[in-house]
């Protein structure tokens, strides 16, 4: 048995049994992969996956039991390195983040620029996706970090840490009847229109469906979309009224639309960073997370991450006084 035929078949079961993408995630062969996996059955006695023809239909209970184990067993080696790295002071390396379009496209650039400029032997892998996918894909050790957003309740997680807090804003054509209200619309006049908003919006346990819930009104999605550029551009389009995060309005969003607050209207989100409890981290990791996260003191990030501390984080700041801050220290 060796590490790279338990990496195999972690491979396959993440793939959904495809031997074809499986392969090519591990960049191995097909016909190489196949062969550790016959290999490794005959070793210990049994199959891990049942066949259909030439092509894999479902995992045994004792390959699920083997594949649970296999996890634990790659995710400790990957310890031992990261630990190693860290100690030889190594600058090379790679930091998976899985995030949402917005995160990605207009809270990390500033970041992950110090990283590079301070890492440039490190590579910055970046993959959007939508909310429902991020916290699986941080569970099956694919990335080493995920940044979400929730309104209300903290993710559920061993360890989220808290970056800033933001509100969602309304857009619409500056024809459009809530243009003229000089205020956050009520409940029941947004329900009044479709809306162009974020694909989590359709979820049964969204926030934005669950405050229209509240009010007694009904949710009417016209489009749903994971870009915030792309609910931008269907708002332009007249195709409904945007619900998107403030994070994702600009200056230039301003042009010809109209921007209307939902204080009291819609709850306040907060954007988190969440790791897995027993994964080591690479330095520049936290590097990155104290750069998103400064009103938390880095020797506690420490602590915390490492396991020597409770979690007793700060109170996250606004993102518009984070925009303000990093103004001034610009101007400065």
């Amino acid at each position: 048995m060796t590490l790279t035929q338990l990496r195999y078949i972690v491979a396959i079961a993440d793939a959904g049994l495809n031997i074809t993408l499986a392969a090519e995630r591990v960049h191995a062969t097909q016909p190489g992969l196949s062969r550790q996996l016959r290999q490794l059955e005959d070793e210990l006695g049994f199959q891990f996956f049942l066949r259909r023809g030439k092509s894999l239909h479902s995992t045994t209970g004792a390959g699920a039991q083997v594949i649970a184990r296999a996890r634990v067993i790659l995710a400790e080696a990957s310890n031992i390195r990261v630990l190693a790295a860290n100690l030889r002071s190594d600058i090379q390396g790679e930091l998976v983040i899985v995030t949402t379009h917005t995160q990605a496209r207009f809270v990390l650039p500033v970041e992950i620029a110090a990283i590079k400029h301070r890492y440039p032997g490190v590579g910055i892998r970046l993959e959007p996706h939508g909310d429902t996918e991020l916290m699986e894909m941080l569970g099956k050790g694919v990335a080493d970090m995920a940044i979400v957003s929730t309104a209300g309740s903290p993710p559920d997680a061993e360890l989220a840490i808290p970056i800033f807090c933001w509100e969602r804003q309304i857009l619409v054509p500056q024809s459009h009847p809530l243009a003229g209200l000089g205020r956050a619309p009520r409940i029941e006049e947004l329900a009044r229109y479709e809306l162009v908003s974020y694909e989590s919006s359709l979820a049964p346990e969204s926030s934005l469906r669950r405050a229209f819930g509240d009010a007694g009104c009904e949710l009417k999605l016209a489009v749903t979309a994971r870009d915030a550029d792309l609910i931008k551009t269907y708002v332009r389009a007249g195709l409904g009224v945007g619900v998107l995060a403030e994070m994702a309005l600009g200056p230039d969003d301003r042009d010809g639309l109209c921007v209307l607050p939902t204080a009291g209207l819609l709850p306040a989100c907060t954007t988190w960073i969440v790791l897995q409890r027993d994964r080591v981290q690479r330095d520049f990791a936290i590097d990155l997370i104290a750069g998103l996260a400064p009103q938390i003191d880095r020797r506690d990030l420490i602590r915390v991450v490492q396991g020597a501390a409770a979690a007793n984080w700060p109170s996250p700041p606004h993102w518009r006084d984070r925009l303000l801050a990093g103004r001034s220290v610009r101007a400065a």
